[in-house]
């Protein structure tokens, strides 16, 4: 069980197809029992509790047959959060972020420029403007509607710059699966961010 144990932060996918995120593992304070408290990423993203034992259980088969899943939960990512990272950036921090998303997109322009054509020529024609009105946004609300719009334009080089700006990590894997787990981070990081600004 120790190889299946969760982590905070990390997204796992519930056997009948529903995203939950891990907040943290708990000890129930009478019995000792371990237990994974864990959001949902749908929905009003309720919280809720359940023996680690079970989280980390196999499907009942014998009981849900038409299920192809092995595991009951099972992890499909991470998304970078802690408590208290969804703080609004501040300008150094932005700014450094965007710095090192452009000199990613720049070097991976150059390696594919041309030998005619000059490293800033090629860094110029290869910046996607949505990209770069995703570094400019200031609320993660203008930066998840620009993500929405770049569905059918979005590459794996794209998804990885976007990571590291937002402070998070999309495993490898297939295009489409990345794009909609970044859109599930994005999500869990404005539902925080909302319940931090209703507090105050």
């Amino acid at each position: 069980m120790m190889d299946r144990m969760p982590k905070s932060g990390e997204i796992y996918r519930h056997f009948k197809n529903r995203l939950y995120q891990v907040l943290t593992i708990a000890t129930h304070s009478e019995i000792g029992e371990k237990l994974v408290i864990y959001q949902a990423l749908y929905g009003d993203y309720g919280v809720y509790a359940r023996p680690l034992e079970m989280f980390v259980s196999e499907v009942d088969h014998a009981k849900y047959p038409e299920v192809t899943q092995k595991y009951r939960f099972e992890k499909v990512g991470v998304c970078g959060l802690e408590h208290g990272s969804g703080q609004k950036e501040d300008a150094g921090n932005r700014a450094q972020n965007r710095r090192a998303a452009m000199a990613d997109s720049i070097a991976g322009a150059e390696g594919m420029a041309s030998e005619e054509a000059s490293a800033g020529e090629a860094a110029e024609e290869s910046v996607d403007p949505n990209l770069m009105a995703f570094l400019d946004a200031e609320k993660l609300e203008e930066k998840y509607n620009i993500l929405l719009s770049m569905r059918d334009s979005i590459t794996d080089h794209m998804i990885n710059n976007l990571a590291v700006v937002l402070d998070v990590v999309i495993p490898e894997g297939d295009l489409s699966d990345r794009y909609d787990e970044l859109l599930y981070c994005m999500r869990t990081k404005q539902h925080y961010e909302n319940d931090r600004l209703r507090e105050r």
